[in-house]
């Protein structure tokens, strides 16, 4: 055993990583590939440690893949830093043979990044709950996602049938004609049930304004008489797609109840959603974005890895240029970003700064990030306080 200190780079994989170990001069001590196994990874650690005295780890994925690696790690008490894969990428053109991805090149890219930078942000582990919440938000907006696919598809199946009941419906943020296309597909159907019948079985589904639906349905049928080529086939998918944007509604709620029951349990939550514009399914994004608010160090940093600070682009004579960073949390940002916008229409204070913003002529995305980037030195004083907004009550300094 050396008195020396390592650096241990790990290109994460699905089923196997790669390790890269190098010593201080960047020679290669070790470099070998190993399987996504709890007995595997104990295995790798022990053997690298044995070959120094010290050794610093970097990954370069923190997502699902990485779950039980960076679990032994921390079992271990081993820190860990880590290097996106962006970086990994931008790094590799300068060494050789940075043409051809490998694992064993990439893991060696990040042991040597680690070795030169002092820069590469400490991996926290995360606690039961924000797991779960980073678990059930994504898996959240993957059934939104597939509700968006669906009704598209279930849009243009609709043209297939009847192009002027496409045109009325409002599939995305009606349920009630949903409800309607699970039962009724064709113009002639339509009309021969009648505005009375069609309105009473949406009635009797729960739909609200079950009429007005009925007569618009009614009188988009009665302006085709005409029977489209393949109408039967696609009724028939119409009244499947319609089926499954219902069953994906369902999974969407249920996914809100869980989402919302774990978020609570959450010591800030109260402080998170307390702020305008925040309710449990963005305070639980939120809390999944950031992991342990305790780490998040000031108002300023915040905004920064929300991609709310423009960065200058100065050129020669050109100068007072920006633009928004490169390097950011796009789920944060989005965070921050929708907050800012129910805010502005549902929040007097934040509506009067929007419209302040807009007058001074910033178009409405531009008066939106500033409104974001306001409130986020107010949420970090809530976090930080651990105390609920009050919209009379002066917002405490915010450290630097």
């Amino acid at each position: 055993m050396t008195d020396s200190h390592l650096w241990a780079g790990i290109d994460v994989g699905k089923e196997h990583h790669w390790i890269c170990v190098l010593d201080a001069s960047g020679e290669v001590v070790l470099s070998r590939r190993f399987a996504n196994d709890e007995k595997e990874i104990i295995s790798v650690i022990t053997d690298t440690e044995s070959l120094g005295d010290s050794v610093s780890w970097t990954v370069d994925l923190t997502t699902v893949y990485a779950t039980l690696l960076l679990t032994v790690l921390t079992k271990a008490g081993t820190p860990v830093r880590y290097l996106s894969g962006r970086s990994v990428w931008q790094a590799s053109t300068v060494y050789r043979g940075g043409e051809a991805k490998t694992d064993a090149r990439d893991a060696r890219v990040i042991a040597d990044q680690s070795r030169m930078r002092s820069d590469l942000p400490v991996l926290h582990p995360d606690d039961e709950l924000i797991r779960e919440l980073q678990m059930l938000t994504g898996h959240r907006a993957d059934l939104v996602a597939d509700r968006t696919r669906t009704i598209n598809r279930l849009r243009q199946q609709l043209v297939a049938v009847c192009p002027g009941l496409e045109r009325v419906a409002q599939i995305s943020s009606d349920r009630g004609w949903v409800v309607l296309l699970t039962r009724y597909q064709r113009p002639k159907a339509i009309r021969r049930a009648g505005a009375a019948r069609l309105a009473t079985m949406l009635a009797g589904s729960g739909v609200r304004n079950a009429e007005s639906i009925a007569q618009a349905a009614v009188a988009a049928a009665k302006a085709q008489t005409v029977r489209l080529p393949g109408e039967d086939i696609a009724a028939e998918l119409v009244a499947e797609l319609a089926q499954g944007v219902i069953d994906l509604d369902v999974r969407v709620r249920a996914a809100d109840a869980a989402i919302e029951a774990r978020f609570r349990r959450h010591p800030l939550a109260e402080a998170i959603v307390s702020l305008p514009g925040i309710g449990f399914c963005l305070g639980a994004e939120f809390l999944s974005a950031v992991g342990d608010p305790a780490l998040i160090g000031s108002a300023d940093r915040l905004a920064a890895w929300a991609g709310l600070v423009p960065r200058p682009k100065d050129s020669g004579k050109r100068t007072g240029r920006l633009h928004t960073p490169q390097r950011y949390s796009r789920r944060l940002r989005r965070v921050m970003y929708m907050s800012a916008l129910t805010a502005a229409r549902c929040d007097p204070v934040s509506r009067a700064y929007y419209t302040r913003k807009r007058a001074e002529g910033k178009r409405p995305i531009q008066a939106t990030i500033c409104l974001a980037r306001r409130r986020v030195d107010v949420l970090y004083a809530l976090i930080r306080d651990n105390r609920t907004w009050q919209p009379d009550a002066p917002v405490a300094t915010v450290a630097a």
